[in-house]
């Protein structure tokens, strides 16, 4: 099937390999995934996107949905395009879109993210569905759905249920239970601004955190490539990086002489530097500062970054 691209710009490359999912794939020229339990098969050619999928066929309605084409790219790039290191980030990188992943498997996979390279990760992604989804046989190649919540709450910790995942396999499991028991509502956060989603995503009943394993940076993740909420400006160390290379005039100096310490030391930096940072680059970009955040990332990890 196709579905043609006339005013909407879109790199099917960046917006695949920027980080922000885990579990594609290219082979050749083509694209291969596994969203809500059918394998997609997808590529770009010239001003049309060409697909596949299987076992069941999407329409090209599901995949303008999920690569987010309904997003006026240009308009917001205008927004965001505020100084000389992100036009160059925007230049280079153009068509690099955020999508829209299920909440489930986006909190999951950002709990597994914790402390980890992009190659583990995603090898601790593959693992986790091997060990606990349903098999798919698509052109000779296995693939495997992602376990829902109420499958990963009966999972054990030992590593022939939740494989590599390590110390993050109770935060997985006890996060698990709370969505599959409806103690807390995932999928309702949807409905919420950003700043009551994350307030839910980080808070507590009776001293204990509803969801283990979710810190601000999980949060941040999760609102912003699930729950529509663009604003989020996740940050991690990369982006604490660029904060001090290009953006230290936002802040005053003794919090930049603290970010460095840290940084310097190879500490994780505290929540309140964290919630300092998100907030002074959200004010600074603006409502679509998720998508800023997102071209800024690509771009200094993929070394395109001076």
């Amino acid at each position: 099937m196709e579905l043609p691209l006339v005013a909407e710009p879109f790199n099917l490359d960046f917006t695949l390999s920027c980080g922000q999912v885990f579990r594609w794939n290219k082979i050749g020229d083509w694209w291969f995934g596994v969203v809500d339990e059918n394998v997609l098969k997808v590529k770009k050619s010239k001003d049309k996107l060409i697909f596949d999928s299987y076992p069941e066929k999407v329409n090209a309605e599901f995949i303008r949905k999920y690569f987010r084409l309904d997003d006026d790219l240009p308009r917001i790039i205008s927004q965001i395009n505020k100084d000389e290191l992100m036009d160059k980030a925007i230049k280079q990188l153009y068509g690099l879109r955020i999508v829209r992943q299920d909440p489930g498997e986006c909190l999951i996979s950002y709990i597994c993210a914790t402390n980890a390279n992009i190659p583990f990760i995603k090898n601790m992604i593959q693992t986790l569905c091997r060990k606990n989804g349903q098999r798919i046989v698509f052109e000779n190649q296995d693939f495997f759905t992602f376990p829902r919540p109420e499958e990963l709450a009966k999972a054990s910790t030992d590593k022939l249920s939740l494989g590599n995942t390590g110390y993050r396999s109770r935060y997985i499991i006890e996060t698990s239970k709370a969505i599959s028991s409806h103690a807390f509502d995932l999928y309702g956060l949807r409905d919420l601004s950003y700043r009551e989603g994350k307030e839910l995503l980080l808070s507590k009943a009776k001293g204990k955190k509803l969801l283990l394993g979710v810190g601000p940076k999980v949060a941040d993740c999760v609102l912003l490539f699930s729950l529509e909420k663009t604003q989020a400006f996740p940050v991690d160390v990369w982006m604490s990086r660029i904060v001090l290379d290009f953006y230290s005039k936002l802040f005053d100096a003794p919090f930049v002489g603290g970010l460095k310490r840290k940084l310097s030391a190879g500490s994780s930096i505290t929540n309140k530097q964290y919630e300092t940072v998100c907030d002074t680059m959200q004010q600074y970009f603006g409502k679509h500062a998720g998508y800023a955040q997102e071209y800024l990332f690509h771009f200094r990890r993929s070394a395109m970054y001076h």
